[in-house]
């Protein structure tokens, strides 16, 4: 299996956001990372939603 062709920064930022060693990255399949990548992005969008109907809700809209 190929490694991942990432640079060590973005490669040691990916593994500390995704929560998985550096090792498991590198040698993680494109389609698991790309995956892993979508359910974080999706769950920091729902948490910047919801933290702007936190904000509406206590300026009284």
């Amino acid at each position: 299996m190929r490694r991942m062709p990432l640079s060590a920064d973005t490669a040691v930022k990916l593994a500390k956001h995704l929560n998985v060693p550096l090792e498991h990255l590198m040698h993680m399949p494109q389609h698991i990372l790309i995956q892993k990548l979508a359910e974080l992005a999706k769950a920091e969008q729902e948490n910047n939603s919801d933290e702007a109907g936190d904000n509406r809700n206590n300026r009284g809209e």
